[in-house]
Order: C-alpha cells, then sequence, then structure tokens
C-alpha cells in the first residue's frame, strides 16, 4: 500500500517462467462462507497521515459483511469522525503469519476514480523494526479507473534506503481473478489466475532483501484517495464494493533434508513472460517437426504449426493468458502483451 513519487530501480535477476512442481498443501484458509474467521482483526480509524499515504478515509468494522458467501468491503461517502468516507480494513496480524508459501485470493474490484483496493502482506515485526524495515509484499493493487494491477515489494536496503520494485498488467479487474504470490527463499513470483507476470530475486537478502526471510500477516482493505490515486474522487461511485470469495494459504509439503525445497521442472522454460510478438523457449531435445498447439483461457485453439527453431512468432494473439502444449507432452502458460 506504500506508494513514494521517487523510486528506485535495482538490478535483479530476472528468470525464464518456469513452473515448478511443488506439493502446495492448505494450512490455513477463509472461505467468507458465513462469516468472517476469527483470525481476522480490524484496523479502525484514520491511522497516522492517512495510513502513511494521506488516504481520506475512516475504517470501520461495520463495513466488512458476508454477502452470499463473499466478504465485501463497502466503501461510503458519509461523514464520520474527520472523514468524509468510511471503509475497512482486515489483517491477520498476531494472529497468523509465515514465512514463505503459496498466498492466494479471488477478488473482483470496483474501478473508480479514488479507488485504491489492496491485498498484501506486512513482516509480523513492523512493530519492533518499523516500516519499511519490516518489509512489504503487495500482492494486488490497483487505483482509479486503470487497465492495470499491480505486484510490488517494499524495503529496507543494504545502504539502509527506502526501495521499491513491482509491475503492473492489464486485465479486466471488475470481473473475479484470483490473484497470487508464491514466495520460497530464492524468489517472489506473482501469478494472476495461475499465470507469472513478475519475478523478484530474495535469494541470500540480495540488494538488502533479507525482510522476506521472516514471518509475514495478510492484509485486505480499499482506501479512498491518497498519494498514489489523488484527490479527484468520483463522488457518484458510491457504495463502492470490493468482493472478496476466499483467502488460502499454502506450504509446500516437499523437503529435502528437512529444510531444502524440492524442486522438479515439468514445464517449458518461456522467455519472456509476458511476451509482445515473439515467445522463446529453452529444450534440451530437438525440436525438428514437433509440433505445438496454442489455447486461450476458454481452451480453444488459437494457433498451431510445426516448430522450426526454439521460438514461436506470436504478434497475431490478441493480449491475454495462453497455454502453449508441445508434442512431447510439455506444457506452460504464458501472457501476451
Amino acid at each position: 500500500m506504500a506508494h513514494l513519487k521517487t523510486i528506485t530501480l535495482y538490478l535483479f535477476i530476472l528468470i525464464t517462467s518456469t513452473i515448478n512442481a511443488q506439493n502446495w498443501q492448505l494450512v490455513w484458509s477463509d472461505e467468507f462462507t458465513t462469516h468472517i474467521d476469527a483470525n481476522w482483526t480490524f484496523e479502525t480509524g484514520r491511522g497516522s497521515d492517512g495510513w502513511g499515504n494521506n488516504e481520506l478515509q475512516y475504517y470501520r468494522q461495520e463495513n466488512a459483511t458476508i454477502e452470499n458467501g463473499k466478504l465485501v468491503i463497502t466503501a461510503k461517502r458519509e461523514s464520520f469522525g474527520d472523514a468524509s468516507y468510511t471503509s475497512a480494513r482486515l489483517k491477520t496480524q498476531g494472529l497468523k503469519s509465515w514465512t514463505y508459501g503459496k498466498i492466494e485470493a479471488n477478488i473482483s474490484l470496483p474501478s473508480f476514480n479514488g479507488s485504491w483496493p489492496a491485498f498484501w502482506m506486512l513482516g509480523e515485526n513492523i512493530t519492533s523494526v518499523g516500516w519499511p524495515a519490516c518489509g512489504e509484499i503487495d500482492i494486488m493493487e490497483h487505483v482509479n479507473t486503470s487497465s492495470d494491477v499491480h505486484g510490488t515489494i517494499h524495503w529496507q536496503d543494504h545502504n539502509l534506503q527506502y526501495a521499491n520494485y513491482g509491475t503492473g498488467i492489464s486485465i479486466n479487474s471488475n470481473e473475479y481473478h484470483t490473484y497470487s504470490v508464491e514466495w520460497d527463499n530464492k524468489f517472489i513470483k506473482w501469478l494472476i489466475d495461475g499465470v507469472q507476470y513478475h519475478i523478484v530475486n530474495i535469494e541470500n537478502g540480495i540488494n538488502g532483501t533479507s525482510e522476506f526471510h521472516n514471518n509475514f500477516f495478510i492484509l485486505l482493505n480499499m482506501a479512498i484517495g491518497g498519494n498514489w490515486p489523488g484527490f479527484s474522487i468520483d463522488n457518484t461511485a458510491f457504495p463502492a464494493k470490493m468482493y472478496v470469495d476466499y483467502v488460502r494459504v499454502y506450504q509446500d509439503a516437499i523437503s529435502l533434508n528437512g529444510s531444502e525445497i524440492k524442486e522438479l521442472k515439468t514445464t517449458i522454460e518461456l522467455y519472456p513472460n509476458p511476451a509482445s510478438s515473439v515467445l522463446r523457449f529453452n529444450l534440451t531435445e530437438s525440436t525438428n517437426k514437433m509440433k505445438y498447439v496454442i489455447t486461450n483461457a476458454l481452451g480453444s485453439t488459437v494457433q498451431n504449426s510445426i516448430l522450426t527453431q526454439n521460438e514461436i512468432k506470436i504478434d497475431k494473439l490478441s493480449p491475454g493468458f495462453y497455454t502453449i502444449k508441445l508434442s512431447n507432452g510439455l506444457r506452460a502458460k504464458f501472457c501476451k502483451k
């Protein structure tokens, strides 16, 4: 949720899109079937300096409800305290936190000027070391009427300076999408509906990223206004609702020597991903006369041919998510920009 105008750029090791076979075991979830789980607590009020971002809302527990098996965070235009808007902010701080895992939520977002919904995480040690030294993982953020959702990390680098690293990708955020991160001792990967679109290297605390090897807790909220979305609010959009179908946390049950994660490469290594015109991949075997099929999110075939080299032209595909399948049985998902 923290965004500053000054962005510090860092060199990260970007790897190809390898989907690893991990034995994800569900360790906690809230399906919001009939109530909000007791492992959530509510933050209320205006916070310090508008929660550090000059946000305009007053957070109230009453703005979080269950409707038809979904959590609904409702932002309202109403005077409360010293604010002209109300909303809700939930967190698992002090109740549930995790180091590494797959953290995901299925969410439908509102889209209007002044909106800032988020699904994110903070380091459990924030009360002792403060922010940004605790680290922050923004699994999903969206502002205003932009078509982009964003995945970002914030931290205190090896020079004790604030740093951030993130990217955005265009989707229809009003529809339900599953936003997730897959986080281990080497990388944090961002995915939408199972397709990776962003990655950051945190191995051995590179660039001061040691924060991301500690416990983190989850937050869900919808802010109104602030440093990032600005202060031009569409007052015709209220009440505005953010719907959360579920939040789930998985951890890898497969380990080697009790601590090392066992990773098995089962798919094609694609790069770049997202791609705009050409999709390249690494194969250890000959591509001579190997067939491929590309299907869209609905499972319909949109392109198929025989490989002549380790790359495929995809310039005629529309932007979106696709799956490529090779005749040797390998497959992978990719995003066309």
